[in-house]
């Protein structure tokens, strides 16, 4: 599964970043939509901006909690965040703790340069692209 055409506004959001965190973050993206892909449960995501940062949501099937892309102030790195009345990022830092860096209950910082953690981070986000699901199954 490949990512769908950038919508017009999404594009100038990653335009508007740094080259390089730009360019990460667009991997994040492809890697985002290629996790969704591989569940079912999740259906079609709506790629859209909130705050002004590229927003991926599982509106078709309410499945997970949204995911944003973008920076966290004072880092000048990739950051990807969530929503921090979520138990996600303290669910990331339990499962790897050395793998990522972290900021409160909001983000997960990516570095900017080498391979990208694809394995762990398809982890991550479909922990967050199913968190509603995940939830109701505990219940």
């Amino acid at each position: 599964m490949t990512a769908p055409p950038l919508p017009r506004e999404v594009s100038r959001a990653f335009d508007a970043l740094p080259a390089s965190i730009g360019k990460r973050l667009l991997q994040v993206r492809a890697l985002i939509f290629a996790t969704a892909a591989a569940h079912d449960d999740v259906g079609r995501l709506t790629e859209t901006l909130k705050w002004g940062e590229p927003a991926y949501l599982t509106d078709e099937t309410g499945s997970g909690s949204t995911i944003r892309l973008g920076r966290v102030k004072g880092a000048e790195q990739p950051a990807i965040l969530f929503n921090c009345k979520t138990t996600l990022v303290d669910t990331f830092r339990e499962r790897f703790p050395d793998q990522f860096e972290y900021r409160q209950t909001r983000a997960l910082l990516l570095p900017l340069s080498g391979a990208l953690p694809k394995q762990p981070l398809s982890i991550c986000l479909s922990l967050a692209l199913r968190y509603h699901l995940d939830r109701r199954g505990r219940k």
